[in-house]
């Protein structure tokens, strides 16, 4: 039913231990370790660029290309979020912005 390939194990045991040793060796240090202010300046924004990276694409791509036309509704919907965000704050308040440009377009012209 399986065909387990040893190096498959051996990959797979060396995965492990060393994901194991990686999580757990700041439990092994006596001393409370600290991240340096640099690192801890740049984590700040590794939320917002994750986040980039997953959204801007998905607006400006289509079936793997850049969007050729102006008759997209998730460009207006990412402009009225944006400008919603910027006007008002809030993330609530940006997805309802968003949404109530793009579900017209979408829907009603079949952008």
């Amino acid at each position: 039913m399986f065909d387990l390939d040893p190096w498959t194990l051996l990959t797979i045991l060396a995965l492990g231990a060393v994901t194991v040793i990686a999580r757990g060796f700041f439990f092994l240090s006596d001393k409370p370790w600290t991240l340096p202010r640099w690192a801890q300046r740049g984590l700040q924004y590794a939320p917002i660029a994750a986040l980039s990276a997953v959204v801007v694409p998905e607006v400006v791509m289509s079936h793997g290309a850049l969007v050729s036309t102006w008759q997209d509704a998730r460009l207006y919907a990412a402009v009225a979020g944006a400008a919603w965000f910027f006007w008002r704050g809030g993330v609530l308040g940006t997805i309802v912005a968003g949404m109530v440009v793009y579900l017209p377009l979408r829907i009603g012209l079949g952008w």
